[in-house]
């Protein structure tokens, strides 16, 4: 085995399906928001078996506009797990609205689903689950939190009437192409955004979309319209709708913002998604001999899939703890790790841990979960691109790293 392997933590898989799709768009002379954008939309629909999709240039940006299209900000509150990254959070203090962070379970990355109906008041407008590592929430005990909480629920406009309850938001940055049960990622909450960064599975270099449910009296048509206008200044016409004959004109409804996909980043996501079942199986290959290799280490990994296919992950991170070990010990593991040119994370230091969050009165002390979660966790490098031989590699300096601490 070669012993100077330099593994990145997670690099794009990107070839020249990627290349020959972006290079087809800037040849078409449409390189903004345009056909491809649509048609990419139309695939993460189909894919999540969702009502519609709507792209936007981040996933941050997607949750946002959902939480602006809801018509939710000062006075209001989102619940939002204190176990994540800020991107879940900061979108609801950009609002105006206040987070209110949840722990963790007892030795589990997700939310604890038990305290969650006490953090519902009056002043709760949403809840942002998410599905770390690619694992969906339990989406059944999160709406019945919601519905045991119903009576105390004041709808402020339109929207909120529909859904007459707080309104369940999936933060699935990691997890397209999961699914729990039968549903998919994408159509397990009321609305979900998905991030397309260079790191996760599916990439469009930087891009995210949000998908919906369908719901009596949400005219799809109309919502779809109202992302396109919160994210194209409030104009009412995109450029494609102004390149027809006599179109030009258009009107700016509201004073909104800018933050639309475009056409070269589609191309991509395009050509990603014809790949997405072979990229997604690879990575369950490697999940699996990580398991395997592990299982006598002494060591805790995040489970991936259930017994009976009831959940099956999208397998974006491979989460493993060192039962019983400190932050040092975990920081020894990473500095020996990269000594042999394996680069790994953590995912992730809680929110009340950061100075933005610190600011806002959050104290780790109050989410002991998410700290014990923290202290000894360390991510491996895992992507649809690492071959058998890079991944016994991993296995092999892993090993020795944590019998050497």
């Amino acid at each position: 085995m070669n012993v100077n392997m330099n593994i990145p933590f997670s690099p794009p898989d990107v070839g020249e399906d990627e290349i020959n799709e972006v290079v087809a768009a800037l040849k078409s002379g449409w390189i903004t928001t345009g056909p491809r954008t649509k048609k990419f939309e139309s695939m993460i629909t189909e894919l999540c078996m969702s009502e519609r999709t709507a792209c936007f240039d981040s996933c941050s940006a997607a949750l946002e506009m959902t939480l602006r299209m809801l018509g939710i900000g000062e006075g209001d509150e989102v619940i939002v797990p204190a176990y994540t990254y800020t991107a879940s959070a900061s979108v609801i203090v950009h609002t105006g609205a206040r987070p209110v962070m949840i722990d963790c379970a007892p030795n589990s990355v997700q939310m604890d689903y038990d305290r969650l109906p006490e953090l519902i008041n009056r002043r709760t407008r949403a809840i942002i689950a998410v599905d770390l590592a690619g694992v969906p929430c339990d989406y059944d005990r999160i709406f019945d939190a919601v519905r045991s909480r119903r009576e105390m629920f004041r709808p402020k406009n339109k929207m909120q009437e529909i859904y007459d309850r707080v309104i369940v938001i999936a933060d699935g940055a990691h997890s397209l192409g999961a699914r729990r049960n039968t549903f998919m990622t994408g159509s397990l909450a009321d609305f979900t955004a998905f991030s397309f960064h260079a790191v996760k599975n599916l990439t469009t270099a930087e891009g995210g979309a949000v998908t919906w449910k369908r719901r009596d009296g949400l005219d799809s048509d109309e919502l779809y319209h109202r992302y396109m206008l919160l994210c194209l200044h409030g104009q009412n016409k995109d450029a494609l709708a102004k390149t027809r004959l006599g179109a030009w004109e258009y009107d700016i409804i509201e004073p909104y913002y800018k933050c639309n996909m475009t056409d070269i980043a589609a191309a991509m996501g395009i050509a990603q998604m014809k790949r997405l079942p072979q990229m997604l199986k690879r990575r369950r290959e490697l999940i699996g001999y990580y398991d395997k290799e592990l299982q006598d280490c002494g060591v805790a990994m995040l489970r991936h899939y259930s017994d009976k296919e009831k959940i099956v992950s999208s397998g974006h991170l491979y989460m493993v703890k060192l039962p019983g070990r400190k932050e040092r010990d975990r920081n020894e593991v990473i500095a020996r790790m990269a000594e042999r040119g394996i680069a790994t994370n953590v995912h992730y230091k809680p929110l009340p841990m950061m100075t933005a969050y610190k600011k806002l009165g959050f104290d780790i002390s109050d989410f002991p979960n998410a700290y014990r979660m923290y202290e000894n966790e360390i991510t491996l490098p895992l992507y649809s691109t690492l071959t058998d031989e890079q991944a016994q590699y991993v296995m092999s300096c892993f090993k020795k790293a944590i019998a050497e601490i």
